[in-house]
């Protein structure tokens, strides 16, 4: 144990160990301080274990898919994007693929290969990783700080927290580096769950389980708040909705709950089909198929229980045909079947949240270095940071890249 660190980093996730690679690649002396019993322990878990790396969307377009965070993340993604990220994993022996053609994944597609790679790597590196020590303050003086942890303390002349966020405490994440930075005088924006499945007051969706929706849109039915959408696959739930749309959508959801008590949402099930759209081609259909009933129409729009429970909520008689339905039950059905509502009335809270929204303000941190701008030697870099990507492989890939800002522009 050395008297004065370098860099002392803390947090031993995938940010904080990217950060810890960069940072002693010159033969900086890196501490690396985490509170678990082992290292990675949310990136184990990351992808259901598959550990969905990166994906291969050009940067401009990455970038903008981060909305008002895309600004603050440029200089980061500039310098290490996805081909930055497959040639840097590739460095430490690790190879990917992209079975899909956008989404990154090691060959294995186990996160433990992408842990014990980096693990072996800060190793060969002679950094020092002390796990079980969760830092409970940091103090600076003539421009040393002091890391203080639950058993002992350590000094360091720069510090990078990379504690990540909220979201799945019981891997880890429970807002340590809020609690720092607010002692080292940063602001921290609101903070919410994100990526997390979303619960509804509609009882139906239980009886839609077996089958996942492809190219849903899901749009605020609030005047104020119509512009919020979004689009991909969808999977009922016994008490609401989840997959990758929802997913996706849950970080604009969850801060609703601020003004209202239940979010209603509009959702096309039909990929994107208007009730015009949806007319045509159910008479199309039953022109060619005199004998179809409604449900067997309706059915080669949707899968069978989704298509009763449409059925069912526009008064329709399934075993009619279409021609026998009284019209306002037409109607009625041909609106369900481009809008469905839904009520949104909740969430299971960050135990279910794969990443939190909200940070340390951006305002208050250099994008070029990740430096803070009110504390010299600090640096902020990952989760911990307001800013949140979809899922696919964004905010890991922004983990990487802030990492690797954060532990590239240390001046030692």
């Amino acid at each position: 144990m050395k008297n004065i660190y370098d860099v002392c980093v803390i947090g031993g996730g995938a940010c904080g160990l990217v950060a810890s690679i960069f940072a002693s690649q010159d033969g900086t002396n890196v501490l690396l301080l985490e509170k678990l019993p082992n290292l990675a322990t949310k990136l184990k878990a990351t992808g259901g274990g598959r550990c969905n790396l990166a994906n291969h969307l050009d940067n401009e377009s990455f970038i903008n898919s981060f909305g008002k965070g895309g600004r603050f993340i440029q200089d980061a993604i500039k310098e290490f994007d996805s081909q930055k990220t497959i040639e840097f994993f590739s460095s430490i022996r690790v190879e990917t693929h992209s079975p899909d053609g956008f989404r990154v994944f090691p060959t294995t597609h186990n996160s433990t290969t992408i842990i014990q790679a980096l693990s072996l790597k800060i190793q060969e590196l002679g950094v020092e990783s002390i796990c079980n020590q969760k830092v409970i303050d940091i103090t600076k003086v003539d421009e040393i700080f002091e890391i203080i942890t639950q058993t002992t303390s350590y000094k360091a002349h720069k510090v990078i927290i990379a504690t990540g966020g909220n979201g799945y405490p019981q891997l880890g994440s429970t807002g340590d580096g809020y609690t720092l930075a607010k002692k080292l005088s940063h602001k921290i924006t609101s903070i919410y769950p994100a990526m997390m499945p979303l619960k509804t007051k509609e009882t139906w969706v239980e009886k839609c389980r077996a089958d996942t929706i492809a190219k849903v849109t899901l749009k605020v039915d609030i005047k104020k708040h119509s512009k919020l959408q979004a689009c991909g696959d969808l999977i009922f739930t016994r008490d609401g909705i989840r997959g990758p749309v929802v997913l996706d959508f849950s970080r604009e959801i969850t801060p609703l709950f601020d003004k209202y008590d239940t979010i209603p949402l509009l959702a096309n099930f039909t990929k994107g089909m208007s009730v015009d759209d949806i007319i045509k081609h159910l008479k199309t259909t039953q022109k060619a198929n005199p004998t179809y009933n409604t449900l067997q129409l309706v059915e080669t729009l949707l899968p069978t229980s989704l298509s009763l429970e449409l059925c069912r909520l526009a008064d329709i008689e399934p075993n009619l045909t279409l021609a026998k339905q009284k019209g306002l039950a037409k109607d009625r059905l041909y609106k369900l079947l481009a809008w469905t509502p839904l009520s949104i009335t909740g969430h299971d809270g960050f135990d279910k949240a794969m990443v939190t929204r909200g940070g340390v303000s951006t305002k208050e941190i250099d994008p070029k270095t990740m430096q803070s701008k009110k504390v010299d030697g600090l640096y902020f870099c990952g989760e911990v940071v307001d800013i949140d990507g979809p899922c696919g492989g964004f905010n890991l890939q922004w983990a990487f890249a802030s990492g690797y800002l954060a532990g590239t522009k240390i001046p030692i």
